[in-house]
Protein backbone atom coordinates (compact mmCIF):
# COMPACT_ATOMS: atom_id res chain seq x y z
CA UNK A 1 0.00 0.00 0.00
CA UNK A 2 1.40 3.37 -0.99
CA UNK A 3 1.48 6.44 1.23
CA UNK A 4 -0.36 9.44 -0.18
CA UNK A 5 0.41 12.84 1.31
CA UNK A 6 -2.35 15.42 1.67
CA UNK A 7 -2.33 18.98 2.89
CA UNK A 8 -4.71 21.89 2.54
CA UNK A 9 -3.72 25.50 2.12
CA UNK A 10 -5.45 28.63 3.37
CA UNK A 11 -4.67 32.02 4.89
CA UNK A 12 -4.70 32.33 8.68
CA UNK A 13 -5.76 35.98 8.46
CA UNK A 14 -9.22 34.81 7.35
CA UNK A 15 -10.07 32.63 10.36
CA UNK A 16 -10.65 35.49 12.78
CA UNK A 17 -12.52 37.49 10.16
CA UNK A 18 -15.03 34.90 8.95
CA UNK A 19 -16.70 32.68 11.53
CA UNK A 20 -17.07 29.00 10.53
CA UNK A 21 -14.89 29.28 7.42
CA UNK A 22 -12.00 27.18 8.75
CA UNK A 23 -14.36 24.49 10.13
CA UNK A 24 -16.04 24.13 6.74
CA UNK A 25 -12.73 23.92 4.88
CA UNK A 26 -11.40 21.27 7.27
CA UNK A 27 -14.60 19.30 6.77
CA UNK A 28 -14.05 19.35 3.00
CA UNK A 29 -10.45 18.24 3.47
CA UNK A 30 -11.63 15.31 5.62
CA UNK A 31 -13.99 14.28 2.81
CA UNK A 32 -11.07 14.29 0.39
CA UNK A 33 -8.90 12.27 2.77
CA UNK A 34 -11.57 9.62 3.26
CA UNK A 35 -12.27 9.32 -0.47
CA UNK A 36 -8.57 8.89 -1.30
CA UNK A 37 -8.22 6.24 1.42
CA UNK A 38 -11.05 4.41 -0.34
CA UNK A 39 -8.76 3.95 -3.33
CA UNK A 40 -6.53 1.68 -1.27
CA UNK A 41 -3.91 4.19 -0.16
CA UNK A 42 -2.65 5.16 3.26
CA UNK A 43 -3.35 8.88 3.58
CA UNK A 44 -0.82 10.98 5.49
CA UNK A 45 -2.73 14.19 6.22
CA UNK A 46 -0.58 17.17 7.19
CA UNK A 47 -3.64 19.27 7.96
CA UNK A 48 -4.23 22.90 7.05
CA UNK A 49 -1.13 24.90 6.10
CA UNK A 50 -2.04 28.57 6.47
CA UNK A 51 1.30 30.29 7.11
CA UNK A 52 5.01 29.76 6.23
CA UNK A 53 5.83 28.30 9.64
CA UNK A 54 3.22 25.56 9.29
CA UNK A 55 4.55 24.93 5.79
CA UNK A 56 7.93 23.98 7.24
CA UNK A 57 6.27 21.68 9.78
CA UNK A 58 4.10 20.02 7.13
CA UNK A 59 7.08 19.59 4.81
CA UNK A 60 9.09 17.78 7.48
CA UNK A 61 6.09 15.59 8.39
CA UNK A 62 5.43 14.50 4.80
CA UNK A 63 9.13 14.00 4.09
CA UNK A 64 9.64 11.86 7.19
CA UNK A 65 6.51 9.86 6.34
CA UNK A 66 8.12 8.87 3.01
CA UNK A 67 5.02 9.59 0.93
CA UNK A 68 4.90 8.50 -2.71
CA UNK A 69 2.77 11.36 -4.02
CA UNK A 70 1.25 14.52 -2.53
CA UNK A 71 -2.20 15.97 -3.13
CA UNK A 72 -2.34 19.71 -2.44
CA UNK A 73 -5.91 20.78 -1.67
CA UNK A 74 -6.52 24.46 -2.44
CA UNK A 75 -9.24 25.08 0.14
CA UNK A 76 -9.41 28.86 -0.38
CA UNK A 77 -7.06 31.62 -1.42
CA UNK A 78 -3.59 31.04 0.04
CA UNK A 79 -0.20 32.64 -0.39
CA UNK A 80 2.26 30.74 -2.54
CA UNK A 81 4.81 31.11 0.25
CA UNK A 82 2.79 28.49 2.17
CA UNK A 83 3.19 26.00 -0.68
CA UNK A 84 6.75 26.30 -1.96
CA UNK A 85 8.56 25.02 1.17
CA UNK A 86 6.52 21.81 1.12
CA UNK A 87 7.08 21.15 -2.58
CA UNK A 88 10.80 21.84 -2.31
CA UNK A 89 11.31 19.45 0.57
CA UNK A 90 9.14 16.42 -0.24
CA UNK A 91 10.50 16.02 -3.80
CA UNK A 92 7.67 13.75 -4.95
CA UNK A 93 5.02 14.39 -7.62
CA UNK A 94 2.46 16.99 -6.55
CA UNK A 95 -1.13 17.05 -7.78
CA UNK A 96 -3.02 20.28 -7.09
CA UNK A 97 -6.67 19.68 -6.20
CA UNK A 98 -8.70 22.63 -7.44
CA UNK A 99 -11.98 21.32 -6.04
CA UNK A 100 -14.88 23.63 -5.23
CA UNK A 101 -17.51 22.48 -2.73
CA UNK A 102 -20.29 22.65 -5.35
CA UNK A 103 -20.50 22.76 -9.16
CA UNK A 104 -22.40 26.05 -9.11
CA UNK A 105 -22.87 28.66 -6.45
CA UNK A 106 -26.50 29.49 -5.60
CA UNK A 107 -26.18 33.10 -6.71
CA UNK A 108 -29.67 34.14 -5.57
CA UNK A 109 -29.21 32.74 -2.07
CA UNK A 110 -25.72 34.20 -1.91
CA UNK A 111 -26.84 37.71 -2.86
CA UNK A 112 -29.83 37.46 -0.53
CA UNK A 113 -27.48 37.20 2.46
CA UNK A 114 -27.23 40.98 2.43
CA UNK A 115 -24.37 41.08 4.94
CA UNK A 116 -21.26 41.64 2.84
CA UNK A 117 -19.07 40.18 5.57
CA UNK A 118 -20.99 36.89 5.50
CA UNK A 119 -21.06 37.00 1.71
CA UNK A 120 -17.27 37.36 1.56
CA UNK A 121 -16.89 34.38 3.90
CA UNK A 122 -19.08 32.22 1.64
CA UNK A 123 -17.18 33.40 -1.43
CA UNK A 124 -13.84 32.47 0.17
CA UNK A 125 -15.23 28.99 0.78
CA UNK A 126 -15.67 28.65 -2.99
CA UNK A 127 -12.67 30.53 -4.41
CA UNK A 128 -10.27 27.62 -4.92
CA UNK A 129 -9.44 28.79 -8.45
CA UNK A 130 -8.02 32.06 -7.11
CA UNK A 131 -4.71 30.52 -6.01
CA UNK A 132 -4.19 28.06 -8.86
CA UNK A 133 -2.39 30.43 -11.28
CA UNK A 134 -0.22 31.77 -8.46
CA UNK A 135 0.91 28.29 -7.44
CA UNK A 136 1.59 27.30 -11.05
CA UNK A 137 3.62 30.46 -11.59
CA UNK A 138 5.87 29.70 -8.62
CA UNK A 139 6.24 26.01 -9.51
CA UNK A 140 7.12 26.89 -13.11
CA UNK A 141 9.76 29.36 -11.99
CA UNK A 142 11.31 26.92 -9.51
CA UNK A 143 11.25 23.83 -11.74
CA UNK A 144 8.80 21.82 -9.64
CA UNK A 145 6.74 19.19 -11.48
CA UNK A 146 3.01 19.30 -10.79
CA UNK A 147 -0.40 18.63 -12.27
CA UNK A 148 -4.00 19.71 -11.69
CA UNK A 149 -7.32 18.07 -10.98
CA UNK A 150 -10.07 20.66 -11.41
CA UNK A 151 -13.71 20.13 -10.50
CA UNK A 152 -15.87 19.98 -7.39
CA UNK A 153 -16.18 17.67 -4.40
CA UNK A 154 -18.98 15.56 -5.86
CA UNK A 155 -17.48 15.50 -9.35
CA UNK A 156 -16.97 11.86 -10.39
CA UNK A 157 -14.87 12.91 -13.36
CA UNK A 158 -12.45 14.63 -10.97
CA UNK A 159 -12.45 11.63 -8.65
CA UNK A 160 -11.70 9.31 -11.56
CA UNK A 161 -8.61 11.44 -12.22
CA UNK A 162 -7.58 11.31 -8.58
CA UNK A 163 -8.08 7.54 -8.53
CA UNK A 164 -5.91 7.27 -11.65
CA UNK A 165 -3.16 9.27 -9.94
CA UNK A 166 -3.27 6.96 -6.91
CA UNK A 167 -3.17 3.93 -9.21
CA UNK A 168 -0.23 5.34 -11.18
CA UNK A 169 1.66 6.08 -7.97
CA UNK A 170 1.09 2.50 -6.84
CA UNK A 171 2.41 1.15 -10.15
CA UNK A 172 5.47 3.39 -9.88
CA UNK A 173 6.09 1.92 -6.42
CA UNK A 174 5.65 -1.60 -7.83
CA UNK A 175 8.29 -0.84 -10.46
CA UNK A 176 10.70 0.48 -7.84
CA UNK A 177 10.28 -2.78 -5.93
CA UNK A 178 10.39 -4.95 -9.05
CA UNK A 179 13.01 -7.71 -9.02
CA UNK A 180 13.37 -8.86 -12.61
CA UNK A 181 15.14 -12.09 -13.44
CA UNK A 182 17.15 -12.29 -16.66
CA UNK A 183 17.57 -15.95 -17.59
CA UNK A 184 19.82 -16.98 -20.44
CA UNK A 185 20.63 -14.40 -23.09
CA UNK A 186 19.21 -12.28 -25.91
CA UNK A 187 17.95 -13.84 -29.12
CA UNK A 188 21.07 -13.43 -31.26
CA UNK A 189 20.79 -10.66 -33.85
CA UNK A 190 17.50 -9.24 -32.53
CA UNK A 191 19.06 -5.80 -32.11
CA UNK A 192 15.80 -4.02 -31.26
CA UNK A 193 15.44 -6.19 -28.14
CA UNK A 194 18.87 -5.37 -26.69
CA UNK A 195 18.73 -2.87 -23.86
CA UNK A 196 20.79 -0.99 -21.29
CA UNK A 197 19.99 -2.54 -17.90
CA UNK A 198 21.58 0.36 -16.06
CA UNK A 199 19.28 2.82 -17.80
CA UNK A 200 16.27 0.60 -17.11
CA UNK A 201 17.22 0.50 -13.43
CA UNK A 202 17.66 4.28 -13.37
CA UNK A 203 14.28 5.00 -14.98
CA UNK A 204 12.09 2.40 -13.26
CA UNK A 205 14.06 1.50 -10.13
CA UNK A 206 14.16 -2.15 -11.19
CA UNK A 207 16.64 -4.58 -9.65
CA UNK A 208 17.98 -7.07 -12.20
CA UNK A 209 18.90 -10.56 -11.05
CA UNK A 210 21.05 -12.34 -13.65
CA UNK A 211 20.17 -16.03 -13.58
CA UNK A 212 21.86 -19.18 -14.86
CA UNK A 213 20.31 -22.16 -16.62
CA UNK A 214 22.33 -24.52 -14.42
CA UNK A 215 20.41 -23.30 -11.36
CA UNK A 216 17.09 -23.92 -13.07
CA UNK A 217 18.29 -27.41 -14.06
CA UNK A 218 19.25 -28.12 -10.46
CA UNK A 219 15.74 -27.26 -9.31
CA UNK A 220 14.25 -29.34 -12.11
CA UNK A 221 16.36 -32.36 -11.23
CA UNK A 222 15.04 -32.19 -7.66
CA UNK A 223 11.34 -32.21 -8.64
CA UNK A 224 9.43 -35.06 -6.99
CA UNK A 225 6.52 -37.13 -8.40
CA UNK A 226 4.19 -35.39 -5.94
CA UNK A 227 5.38 -32.02 -7.26
CA UNK A 228 4.56 -33.14 -10.80
CA UNK A 229 1.11 -34.43 -9.83
CA UNK A 230 0.27 -31.15 -8.12
CA UNK A 231 1.43 -29.15 -11.13
CA UNK A 232 -0.53 -31.39 -13.53
CA UNK A 233 -3.66 -30.65 -11.51
CA UNK A 234 -2.88 -26.94 -11.83
CA UNK A 235 -2.44 -27.31 -15.60
CA UNK A 236 -5.85 -28.94 -15.97
CA UNK A 237 -7.47 -26.30 -13.74
CA UNK A 238 -5.90 -23.36 -15.59
CA UNK A 239 -5.77 -24.64 -19.17
CA UNK A 240 -7.95 -26.56 -21.55
CA UNK A 241 -5.45 -29.35 -22.21
CA UNK A 242 -6.18 -30.53 -25.74
CA UNK A 243 -6.27 -34.23 -26.65
CA UNK A 244 -3.35 -33.69 -29.03
CA UNK A 245 -0.98 -33.11 -26.11
CA UNK A 246 1.29 -36.07 -25.47
CA UNK A 247 1.35 -37.10 -21.79
CA UNK A 248 5.15 -37.12 -21.77
CA UNK A 249 5.19 -33.52 -23.07
CA UNK A 250 2.71 -32.44 -20.42
CA UNK A 251 4.83 -34.03 -17.69
CA UNK A 252 7.97 -32.42 -19.14
CA UNK A 253 6.32 -29.01 -19.01
CA UNK A 254 5.03 -29.68 -15.48
CA UNK A 255 8.54 -30.49 -14.22
CA UNK A 256 9.88 -27.30 -15.73
CA UNK A 257 6.99 -25.29 -14.27
CA UNK A 258 7.80 -26.57 -10.77
CA UNK A 259 11.45 -25.61 -11.28
CA UNK A 260 10.45 -22.13 -12.47
CA UNK A 261 8.36 -21.66 -9.33
CA UNK A 262 11.40 -22.58 -7.22
CA UNK A 263 13.61 -20.16 -9.15
CA UNK A 264 11.12 -17.33 -8.67
CA UNK A 265 10.76 -18.09 -4.97
CA UNK A 266 14.51 -18.32 -4.40
CA UNK A 267 15.24 -14.92 -5.95
CA UNK A 268 11.94 -13.24 -4.93
CA UNK A 269 11.27 -12.34 -8.56
CA UNK A 270 8.40 -10.09 -9.63
CA UNK A 271 9.03 -10.47 -13.38
CA UNK A 272 11.40 -12.22 -15.76
CA UNK A 273 12.83 -12.20 -19.29
CA UNK A 274 14.36 -15.35 -20.75
CA UNK A 275 15.85 -17.04 -23.80
CA UNK A 276 18.41 -19.76 -24.39
CA UNK A 277 19.98 -21.65 -27.26
CA UNK A 278 22.73 -24.24 -26.99
CA UNK A 279 23.97 -27.42 -28.57
CA UNK A 280 21.17 -29.48 -30.06
CA UNK A 281 19.66 -31.97 -27.62
CA UNK A 282 21.38 -30.67 -24.49
CA UNK A 283 19.70 -30.58 -21.08
CA UNK A 284 19.15 -26.84 -21.16
CA UNK A 285 17.36 -27.09 -24.50
CA UNK A 286 15.06 -29.66 -22.91
CA UNK A 287 14.23 -27.09 -20.24
CA UNK A 288 13.82 -24.00 -22.41
CA UNK A 289 11.52 -25.79 -24.87
CA UNK A 290 9.15 -26.66 -22.03
CA UNK A 291 8.78 -23.30 -20.25
CA UNK A 292 5.75 -21.74 -21.95
CA UNK A 293 3.07 -23.35 -19.78
CA UNK A 294 4.91 -22.58 -16.54
CA UNK A 295 5.73 -19.04 -17.57
CA UNK A 296 2.08 -18.47 -18.46
CA UNK A 297 1.08 -19.55 -14.95
CA UNK A 298 3.66 -17.17 -13.50
CA UNK A 299 2.28 -14.36 -15.66
CA UNK A 300 -1.20 -15.18 -14.36
CA UNK A 301 0.19 -14.66 -10.83
CA UNK A 302 1.29 -11.14 -11.86
CA UNK A 303 4.88 -12.27 -12.30
CA UNK A 304 5.02 -11.44 -16.02
CA UNK A 305 7.49 -13.33 -18.18
CA UNK A 306 8.69 -12.19 -21.60
CA UNK A 307 10.40 -14.48 -24.07
CA UNK A 308 13.36 -13.77 -26.34
CA UNK A 309 14.95 -12.01 -23.33
CA UNK A 310 12.86 -8.90 -24.07
CA UNK A 311 13.55 -6.99 -20.86
CA UNK A 312 11.79 -3.86 -22.09
CA UNK A 313 8.65 -5.84 -22.79
CA UNK A 314 8.81 -7.52 -19.40
CA UNK A 315 8.75 -3.97 -18.00
CA UNK A 316 5.70 -3.13 -20.13
CA UNK A 317 3.97 -6.35 -19.04
CA UNK A 318 4.72 -5.51 -15.40
CA UNK A 319 3.17 -2.07 -15.83
CA UNK A 320 0.02 -3.52 -17.38
CA UNK A 321 -0.15 -6.24 -14.74
CA UNK A 322 0.22 -3.72 -11.90
CA UNK A 323 -2.63 -1.68 -13.35
CA UNK A 324 -4.77 -4.83 -13.28
CA UNK A 325 -5.04 -4.90 -17.08
CA UNK A 326 -3.21 -8.19 -17.65
CA UNK A 327 -0.37 -7.62 -20.04
CA UNK A 328 0.22 -10.38 -22.59
CA UNK A 329 3.42 -10.91 -24.61
CA UNK A 330 2.73 -10.04 -28.27
CA UNK A 331 4.22 -9.16 -31.62
CA UNK A 332 2.70 -8.10 -34.93
CA UNK A 333 1.58 -11.10 -37.00
CA UNK A 334 -0.04 -9.70 -40.10
CA UNK A 335 -2.40 -7.03 -41.42
CA UNK A 336 -5.88 -7.54 -42.85
CA UNK A 337 -6.58 -4.68 -45.25
CA UNK A 338 -10.08 -5.95 -46.06
CA UNK A 339 -11.28 -5.89 -42.44
CA UNK A 340 -8.88 -3.04 -41.58
CA UNK A 341 -7.40 -4.79 -38.56
CA UNK A 342 -3.99 -5.86 -37.27
CA UNK A 343 -3.30 -9.32 -35.86
CA UNK A 344 -0.91 -9.71 -32.93
CA UNK A 345 0.13 -12.77 -30.98
CA UNK A 346 3.05 -14.89 -29.78
CA UNK A 347 3.85 -18.48 -28.90
CA UNK A 348 3.64 -17.49 -25.24
CA UNK A 349 3.73 -16.70 -22.45
CA UNK A 350 0.30 -15.09 -22.09
CA UNK A 351 -1.93 -13.69 -19.36
CA UNK A 352 -4.86 -16.10 -18.89
CA UNK A 353 -7.09 -13.63 -17.04
CA UNK A 354 -7.50 -11.57 -20.22
CA UNK A 355 -8.38 -14.52 -22.45
CA UNK A 356 -11.63 -14.84 -24.39
CA UNK A 357 -12.62 -18.22 -22.99
CA UNK A 358 -10.15 -20.75 -21.60
CA UNK A 359 -6.52 -20.88 -22.65
CA UNK A 360 -5.70 -24.01 -24.62
CA UNK A 361 -2.54 -26.02 -24.07
CA UNK A 362 -1.49 -27.37 -27.47
CA UNK A 363 1.56 -29.08 -28.99
CA UNK A 364 3.87 -27.32 -31.44
CA UNK A 365 5.92 -29.58 -33.73
CA UNK A 366 8.42 -26.73 -34.13
CA UNK A 367 8.96 -23.38 -32.41
CA UNK A 368 9.29 -20.88 -35.23
CA UNK A 369 12.81 -19.49 -35.30
CA UNK A 370 13.80 -21.41 -32.15
CA UNK A 371 15.23 -24.87 -31.49
CA UNK A 372 13.12 -27.83 -30.48
CA UNK A 373 9.42 -28.44 -30.02
CA UNK A 374 6.98 -28.64 -27.15
CA UNK A 375 3.76 -27.28 -25.70
CA UNK A 376 2.40 -23.82 -26.35
CA UNK A 377 -0.73 -21.97 -25.42
CA UNK A 378 -3.50 -20.78 -27.72
CA UNK A 379 -5.82 -17.94 -26.78
CA UNK A 380 -7.52 -14.78 -27.98
CA UNK A 381 -7.63 -11.61 -25.91
CA UNK A 382 -11.09 -10.71 -24.61
CA UNK A 383 -13.17 -8.83 -27.13
CA UNK A 384 -13.54 -5.18 -26.21
CA UNK A 385 -11.28 -2.25 -25.36
CA UNK A 386 -7.54 -2.91 -25.11
CA UNK A 387 -4.37 -0.92 -24.57
CA UNK A 388 -1.01 -1.66 -26.18
CA UNK A 389 2.15 -0.62 -24.35
CA UNK A 390 5.81 -0.65 -25.30
CA UNK A 391 8.80 0.51 -23.27
CA UNK A 392 10.98 2.18 -25.89
CA UNK A 393 14.67 2.94 -25.70
CA UNK A 394 15.93 5.49 -28.24
CA UNK A 395 19.30 7.16 -28.63
CA UNK A 396 18.89 9.39 -25.59
CA UNK A 397 16.08 8.17 -23.35
CA UNK A 398 13.50 5.62 -22.32
CA UNK A 399 9.85 6.42 -22.95
CA UNK A 400 6.42 4.80 -23.01
CA UNK A 401 4.54 4.19 -26.26
CA UNK A 402 0.87 3.31 -26.05
CA UNK A 403 -2.28 2.97 -28.10
CA UNK A 404 -5.92 2.26 -27.35
CA UNK A 405 -7.90 -0.02 -29.63
CA UNK A 406 -10.42 -2.85 -29.66
CA UNK A 407 -10.02 -6.62 -29.69
CA UNK A 408 -12.61 -7.74 -32.22
CA UNK A 409 -14.06 -11.14 -33.13
CA UNK A 410 -13.19 -12.86 -36.37
CA UNK A 411 -10.88 -15.51 -37.81
CA UNK A 412 -7.40 -15.87 -36.30
CA UNK A 413 -4.39 -18.07 -36.96
CA UNK A 414 -4.92 -21.25 -34.93
CA UNK A 415 -1.24 -22.16 -34.79
CA UNK A 416 -0.80 -22.58 -31.04
CA UNK A 417 -0.23 -18.90 -30.38
CA UNK A 418 -1.89 -15.99 -28.56
CA UNK A 419 -3.61 -14.65 -31.64
CA UNK A 420 -6.08 -11.74 -31.69
CA UNK A 421 -7.54 -9.18 -34.09
CA UNK A 422 -7.25 -5.47 -33.21
CA UNK A 423 -8.97 -2.44 -34.65
CA UNK A 424 -7.72 1.14 -34.22
CA UNK A 425 -9.57 4.39 -34.75
CA UNK A 426 -7.08 5.64 -37.35
CA UNK A 427 -7.13 2.40 -39.33
CA UNK A 428 -4.62 -0.43 -39.58
CA UNK A 429 -2.40 1.20 -42.19
CA UNK A 430 -1.95 4.52 -40.37
CA UNK A 431 -1.63 2.81 -37.00
CA UNK A 432 1.26 0.65 -38.21
CA UNK A 433 3.02 3.67 -39.69
CA UNK A 434 2.65 5.83 -36.59
CA UNK A 435 3.47 3.06 -34.11
CA UNK A 436 6.56 1.86 -35.98
CA UNK A 437 7.86 5.41 -36.55
CA UNK A 438 8.35 5.74 -32.78
CA UNK A 439 10.99 3.00 -32.93
CA UNK A 440 9.75 0.38 -30.45
CA UNK A 441 11.04 -3.17 -30.37
CA UNK A 442 8.78 -5.52 -32.31
CA UNK A 443 7.16 -6.81 -29.10
CA UNK A 444 4.50 -5.08 -27.02
CA UNK A 445 2.30 -5.81 -24.01
CA UNK A 446 -1.46 -5.98 -24.47
CA UNK A 447 -3.92 -5.40 -21.64
CA UNK A 448 -7.67 -5.12 -21.41
CA UNK A 449 -9.46 -1.80 -20.99
CA UNK A 450 -8.53 1.69 -22.06
CA UNK A 451 -5.94 2.85 -19.52
CA UNK A 452 -3.97 5.44 -21.51
CA UNK A 453 -4.88 8.11 -18.96
CA UNK A 454 -3.32 6.05 -16.15
CA UNK A 455 -0.20 5.31 -18.19
CA UNK A 456 0.15 9.01 -18.99
CA UNK A 457 0.07 9.79 -15.26
CA UNK A 458 2.64 7.06 -14.61
CA UNK A 459 4.94 8.71 -17.14
CA UNK A 460 4.56 12.03 -15.32
CA UNK A 461 5.38 10.41 -11.99
CA UNK A 462 8.45 8.70 -13.48
CA UNK A 463 9.44 11.89 -15.28
CA UNK A 464 9.58 10.25 -18.72
CA UNK A 465 7.92 10.96 -22.04
CA UNK A 466 4.68 9.21 -23.03
CA UNK A 467 3.59 8.94 -26.66
CA UNK A 468 0.03 7.94 -27.54
CA UNK A 469 -0.96 6.67 -30.98
CA UNK A 470 -4.62 7.04 -32.02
Amino acid sequence: MIKVGLFGIGLDTYWGQFSGLLDNLLRYQAQISNRIAGFGAEVVDAGMVDNPEKAQTAAAFLKNSDVDIVFLYVSTYALSSTVLPVAQKVKVPIVILNLQPVPQLDYAAFNALGDRGKMTGVWLEHCQACSVPEIANVFNRTGIRYDFVTGYLGDERAWAEISAWVSAAQVAADLRNNRMGVLGHYYCGMLDVYTDLTRQAAVFGTHFELLEMCELKEYRDSVTPDDVDEKLSQFHASFKVTAECDSAEIERAARTSVALDKLVEKHRLNSMAYYYEGASGNDYENIVTSVIAGNTLLTERNIPVAGECEVKNAQAMKIMSSFGAGGSFSEFYLMDFVDDIVLLGHDGPAHPIIAEGRVKLVPLPVYHGKPGKGLSIQMTVKHGPVTLLSVVEDRDSVFLLMAEGESVPGPVLEIGNTNSRYRFSIGAREFMNQWSKQGPAHHCAIGVGHIADKIDKLGKILGIRVVKIC
